[in-house]
């Protein structure tokens, strides 16, 4: 954040859940600022009013009559006669709600089908949340698709990506109005591969792309991202890999990171990164701090860093 501190979601009780236990707020000491507590979490934004946004993904929420009526996704007995839906949340920093948008009210069952190799435990999967001024830009992972929703209204002004994009991270409205975004390739007909697209929301056109040299030389099934760099590059985050790069417009890549922090979770032993951002020297969150890498000699020496 601006003034330095971070936030960030908590899975805390539920470390292999896609969801989280509260989203907090630390300041440059790692001391506790603020917190709220929801077990839905999936997503976060902090709006310009101080307000926060709030992705959340709710169990067994949407009606009956209506969960017989979406279409897609494989059946099993265990199947729910209510399906999840998506919540998006605006909390005051009191923990207030002062508005509720779910997407059941805007999703049309014959339109937004579930991809067939996903259950039908919940319709929509949303798995990002950014927002635009006046708006929020969501990400429906098993829906394959991208929507901008007026917070006014709820309603959609834009929705694309069935047939272009596959299980989708991170879309992100650029300065020049398009929408970047990781398109992760998972279920994806043919070879599985992963690509990071910019499509202009005006004319659903895909004005540049990133893809591997070969099409196995970027995958990652789920999580990761990409964000737009103020020189014109693209920073992604191939999250299974544990791999950050950055590629020019011509997609030269200019400068790769391998994590070598390696964690356990349901996925085994492996060092995947979420998604990264990167942050200049003149950020104003780095003003007066101490960033000398020194201070961290040993750590860097552990992990192979010359410094």
């Amino acid at each position: 954040m601006p003034n330095g501190n971070l936030l960030f979601r908590d899975r805390g009780s539920t470390p292999n859940s896609p969801g989280s236990d509260a989203i907090r707020e630390i300041d440059w000491e790692s001391d506790l600022v603020w917190e709220y507590r929801n077990t839905d979490l999936r997503r976060h934004c902090r709006l310009a009013n101080g307000n926060n946004l709030f992705l959340c993904n709710s169990d067994e929420v949407i009606p009956p009559e209506l969960t017989l009526r979406v279409q897609g996704g494989f059946s099993t007995p265990s199947d729910p006669e209510r399906m999840g839906g998506d919540r998006v949340l605006e909390v005051t920093p009191d923990g207030s709600t002062v508005n509720e948008w779910r997407s059941e009210d805007q999703l049309d069952p014959q339109q937004h089908v579930i991809c067939p190799l996903e259950g039908r435990a919940a319709w929509g999967g949303a798995n990002d949340i950014s927002t635009p001024d006046g708006t929020f830009l969501i990400s429906f992972r098993i829906l394959d698709t991208v929507a901008i929703a007026d917070r006014a209204t709820g309603k959609f002004k834009w929705q694309w990506g069935p047939g272009q994009i596959s299980h989708q991270h991170n879309p992100t409205l650029l300065a020049n109005g398009n929408v970047l975004l990781l398109d992760n390739g998972a279920h994806r007909r043919g070879l599985s591969s992963s690509r990071v697209v910019e499509v202009d929301p005006a004319n659903n056109e895909i004005v540049w792309q990133y893809r591997g040299d070969s099409l196995v030389s970027f995958f990652t099934h789920f999580t990761g991202g990409a964000e737009r760099l103020p020189n014109g590059h693209t920073l992604i985050t191939e999250g299974m890999a544990g791999q950050l790069f950055e590629v020019t417009p011509s997609n030269q890549i200019v400068w790769e990171y391998i994590s070598p922090f390696l964690a356990r979770n349901q996925h085994g032993l492996n060092n995947g990164v979420f998604r990264a951002h990167r942050y200049g020297p003149d950020h104003p969150a780095l003003s007066g701090r101490q960033l000398d890498p020194s201070r961290h000699g040993n750590l860097n020496r552990l992990y192979g860093s010359s410094l």
